[in-house]
């Protein structure tokens, strides 16, 4: 049974930059050899969480590009905007709107305390559970 998580951000240190969590599981995903794809929002907030993912943490070294290259295949974490194909991946991160259109293994809701954003999620939990889904919730 696929499995969706939703981290609810409500900790300082990441609702002031929600993509600080994004940047924390994918390091976890890598850790434990989770190829990942992250579903980015739009084209800018993939170019901002590719940057953030070189420094974060300035110990840290998670393998990410941006998808659409050839090495996507190769590469640990896979970051989509809207409109760029990107192969299927076991863990998929999703910062957008909607569900995946399509879903590995497990799928990562990254929600800010941002009011709208939490009505949305709740939209995306029920989707969640109708596609058969079990469905969990952790406060960040």
């Amino acid at each position: 049974m696929p499995r969706a998580d939703f981290y609810l951000i409500a900790k300082p240190r990441f609702s002031e930059r929600p993509l600080l969590l994004v940047c924390e599981l994918a390091r976890k995903a890598f850790a434990t050899q989770q190829p990942t794809l992250v579903l980015t929002r739009d084209f800018e907030q993939a170019e901002e969480l590719d940057e953030l993912l070189w420094s974060f943490d300035e110990d840290a070294y998670i393998p990410h590009q941006l998808a659409g290259d050839d090495d996507d295949g190769h590469t640990a974490v896979l970051i989509a905007p809207p409109g760029v194909d990107a192969p299927a991946r076991p863990l998929i991160i999703n910062l957008r709107e909607q569900c995946p259109h399509s879903y590995g293994e497990r799928v990562l809701e990254v929600v800010a305390a941002d009011p709208a954003e939490r009505e949305g999620s709740r939209l995306r939990w029920r989707e969640y559970q109708r596609l058969g889904f079990e469905v969990n919730k952790f406060d960040m």
